[in-house]
C-alpha cells in the first residue's frame, strides 16, 4: 500500500499514484494537523501533490533521494536557505 495512515502522519511510500489522492485528501479533512512523511518516496501523481498544496499539510520527513526531496521542496514553496 503507497500510503500507510498512522495517528497523525500519512506515510507516502515509493509510488504514490491518482487512485491514493481522494482518500488522502478524505483522511487530511478528517485530521487537520496531520503531517505527510515522504521520506521513502520516489513518485507521487500530481493530483498527491495538489491535496497537500491545497490542504496546507506540513511535511515531517522529506523524500530521502536528493533530486526528489529538491523537487519537492520547490513545488511545495520552502525555503532550504533559510537560517530560522
Amino acid at each position: 500500500m503507497p500510503i500507510t495512515y498512522k495517528k497523525t502522519v500519512a506515510v507516502l511510500d515509493d509510488n504514490c499514484d491518482i487512485e491514493e489522492a481522494e482518500e488522502l485528501l478524505s483522511w487530511l479533512i478528517e485530521k487537520p494537523k496531520a503531517k505527510v512523511n515522504l521520506k521513502n518516496l520516489s513518485h507521487m501523481h500530481t493530483a498527491i501533490l495538489q491535496v497537500i498544496m491545497a490542504s496546507n499539510t506540513e511535511v515531517s520527513a522529506w523524500p530521502q533521494e536528493q533530486a526528489v526531496r529538491e523537487k519537492m521542496q520547490w513545488l511545495l514553496n520552502v525555503d532550504t536557505h533559510s537560517t530560522s
